[in-house]
């Protein structure tokens, strides 16, 4: 006999294959149209290499996230792994505030390479106006879509991963068929260590995976399909982005790369397809970035409700338009004005590693809470190194075009706790644990039953 699944279970908005495509939708937006020509003007041929390296580390890092997941199935994703590793303290709540405030800034940032490709498309260069417009406008649309619910994520979220996918992979096949050996030959290659220069840049490429553990609560069987997902996602996306570099360094000069380096992938095209394939990837771009908006922006979503549910955030971002929470529509409104208003490339850049830095510490915490997830202490240990890493390399790379941010970095952090530390005066509330586990509930109430005795017996004396 087959066993029934529960109504409850079968209209889950996520299952195996709707969250593969939400990680690869978050993950393959405009940073591999940017960063392979970025990551390539500094490993050359070898950032194959690079890439496979960002790769394994992503997969060390999916796997822990993903086993506290399991354990901890919460919307708020790595807010909540961090309290419950850390505790309900100033640090956690301020690793919580940074990275709700990181996710709005990339997300700005994203908008931002939409609305530039989008004008250089419409009118044949990236004017700021323009570019506001269509950035803007693709954060309202996906508001929307957000409103509507998550069943309608997962579902324009998969009809566009679909289509990109599509172009990517076309692109690809038909690119491997002409590359020309002579340009991806070691004699070429710049020394070893740039590989490890390059790799800040292409874990990058990777970092949207940890939206997936956003979606457990929508997810069916989140004790098969979290894991799975993970690893299904960024596999799949490791393949493509190794195939996509090579495609690209085999049909186009170090030297043009460099000269074309922000549109390396489109200008890879031309040789393939003429002046066709340009405007086909530069509208797969298009599609990737507003894929990346719509998978991350779900993840923000959650991020600003588990705050406001369970502390900081005001309890406005909790109340509910629609099949969503306030939360979604305050989160649009302060990423517009960002939009128009901030010089991005480099904010952008600090919340990067601001955000590689809180993976570190989530994976750090996840040590002590090993035993209640059973995952590997050595696969934690590799996460750490691989997402501090990566995050070390990033700032060194970085340091070149913003001198300051080793000053930058830390400021970040104390501001996060300046902001934790008024909410908390302001607010009355701090952030707490979504998922408590049985042991502390039977804590609880011993210490509750103990209470009560202990009250009964002293008016019982009294008397």
């Amino acid at each position: 006999m087959g066993i029934i699944k529960s109504s409850t279970e079968t209209n889950k908005a996520f299952g195996l294959w709707s969250a593969i495509f939400l990680g690869i939708g978050s993950m393959v937006g405009a940073g591999i149209f940017i960063v392979i020509g970025e990551a390539g003007v500094i490993a050359g041929n070898l950032v194959t290499v690079s890439f496979l390296i960002g790769g394994i580390i992503a997969l060390l890092c999916g796997y822990s996230l993903s086993k506290m997941a399991i354990r901890y199935p919460s919307r708020g994703g790595i807010i909540e792994y961090l309290v419950q590793s850390y505790g309900q303290g100033v640090f956690s709540g301020s690793l919580g505030i940074l990275f709700y405030f990181a996710q709005l800034i990339s997300l700005a940032a994203v908008a931002k390479s939409f609305g530039t490709y989008g004008a250089a498309f419409m009118s044949g260069s990236a004017d700021p106006l323009y570019s506001n417009v269509f950035a803007v406008g693709i954060v309202v649309f996906f508001v929307l879509i957000n409103l509507v619910g998550t069943s309608v994520v997962a579902k324009a979220e998969n009809l566009i991963v679909i289509i990109k996918l599509t172009a990517l992979i076309i692109f690809t096949l038909a690119a491997l068929y002409f590359i020309k050996p002579e340009n991806l030959s070691l004699a070429l290659s710049p020394h070893i260590i740039n590989i490890f220069s390059a790799l800040g840049l292409t874990f990058f490429a990777f970092q949207g995976f940890s939206v997936i553990t956003n979606s457990v609560e929508d997810m069916s069987n989140p004790q098969r399909n979290m894991l799975r997902s993970m690893f299904g996602a960024i596999i799949l996306v490791a393949v493509l982005y190794i195939s996509v570099s090579i495609a690209v360094f085999g049909n186009l000069s170090l030297e043009t790369i460099i000269k074309d380096k922000d549109f390396a992938l489109a200008e890879a095209a031309k040789p393939v397809f003429g002046e066709w394939g340009f405007k086909i990837i530069t509208i797969t771009a298009l599609l990737a970035t507003a894929s990346a908006i719509n998978a991350t922006l779900y993840a923000v979503t959650q991020i600003s409700y588990t705050l406001a549910k369970d502390g900081d955030l005001p309890e406005v971002y909790e109340y509910n338009v629609f099949h969503n929470t306030e939360g979604l529509i305050i989160s649009g409104l302060l990423i517009l004005p960002m939009i128009i208003f901030l010089n991005l490339g480099q904010i952008a850049a600090i919340a990067a590693i601001a955000v590689l830095l809180i993976q570190g510490f989530t994976h750090a915490g996840h040590i002590t809470k090993r035993q209640q997830t059973g995952a590997r202490l050595s696969l934690i240990l590799a996460a750490i190194i691989g997402s501090v890493g990566a995050a070390l390399f990033s700032i060194q790379h970085t340091s070149h075009a913003i001198p300051g941010i080793y000053y930058y970095i830390p400021g970040a952090f104390i501001l996060a706790i300046v902001f934790e530390v008024l909410l908390r005066i302001f607010n009355d509330k701090t952030i707490e644990k979504q998922i408590v586990s049985k042991l502390e509930n039977e804590i609880e109430s011993e210490i509750k039953t103990i209470e009560k005795d202990v009250l009964d017996k002293f008016k019982r004396t009294k008397e």
